[in-house]
């Protein structure tokens, strides 16, 4: 009261906040939780990840090297390339309809596309390579058509890539699809209205929105197709040369007990695995800041 007599400003105080742990645990048991992961995922993840160097370097450089230019390997590299050379651009380009129908338009059966986009994650590899083989073998339902018409799918790179298609399709559709939904189509409306085509509008304005996101896809797309066993072995016919790709060629190796062949080329995979991560948390920073970015604009 005095103070407001004299004409003083009143203060009025504030609690004081003061900083909380998200959790209740005493620091010696959260410390303990974070060394148990970090055992975990030393004794499961790095652990077999050190030994498959080890044992593919325990002849020396020269039988690495000798393993991995070996005709059969450099011919396991060269389908698994080529594979992943056709399956990734084909589900890049199916993952953008997809995501671009289910994200902009409003229509029956867009929540059936969806369940279908997710199917390869509930169907095992096995079980949609050997769908393949009912289809398109020798006694399959298209068997006697394609034989007569001199067409090898299956045991023949056409029906690996099918299968390696099937297996990978969803990465790219759903890594795109929560992104333009979020974005929404405001700004290709407002090109619209200034007179762009669609195809202008799509590709100066959709896929520069999407880039990130659409190269993440397309890295995760890569990562399965190259590393893809299931599916691949059943209908690949394991023919040495022609039809084993890199995993399946470890498979071979290491069933004829040459071990260091077996970790040489399986090291390779290893390698490609190591950049896949290193890619992956890059455009994982990277998507992050853009979108950040975004939404501060």
């Amino acid at each position: 009261m005095a103070a407001e007599l004299s004409g003083a400003p009143l203060r009025i105080s504030r609690p004081v906040r003061r900083g909380r742990s998200a959790t209740t645990e005493a620091p010696a048991v959260r410390v303990a939780l974070v060394g148990l992961v970090f055992v975990f995922l030393g004794f499961f993840l790095m652990l077999p990840l050190v030994a498959v160097f080890v044992e593919a370097l325990r002849g020396g450089i020269s039988a690495y090297l000798a393993a991995i230019v070996e005709p059969d390997a450099l011919a396991a590299i060269r389908l698994t390339l080529i594979v992943a050379a056709i399956a990734v651009p084909a589900n890049m380009v199916f993952g953008v309809a997809a995501a671009w129908a289910v994200a902009k338009f409003e229509f029956k059966g867009k929540s059936l596309l969806v369940t279908l986009i997710d199917l390869p994650f509930s169907v095992s590899p096995v079980i949609s390579g050997l769908v393949y083989v009912l289809l398109f073998g020798a006694q399959g339902f298209f068997g006697p058509f394609l034989d007569a018409h001199g067409v090898e799918i299956i045991f023949a790179v056409p029906g690996i890539v099918l299968a390696t298609i099937f297996v990978t399709f969803p990465f790219v559709a759903r890594e795109l699809i929560p992104l333009m939904q979020e974005q929404g189509s405001g700004d290709e409306e407002a090109a619209l209205s200034l007179g762009a085509s669609g195809f202008t509008t799509f590709l100066l304005v959709t896929l520069p929105n999407v880039k990130w996101a659409l190269l993440y896809g397309v890295l995760l797309c890569n990562a399965r197709a190259m590393g893809e066993f299931g599916a691949v072995s059943v209908v690949s016919g394991h023919i040495r040369g022609l039809t084993n790709t890199m995993p399946l060629h470890v498979e071979i190796l290491y069933n004829e007990y040459s071990f260091a062949a077996a970790f040489a080329v399986a090291s390779l995979l290893a390698l490609l695995a190591l950049f896949t991560l290193a890619l992956k948390t890059f455009l994982e920073w990277r998507f992050a800041g853009a979108i950040a970015a975004e939404r501060a604009h």
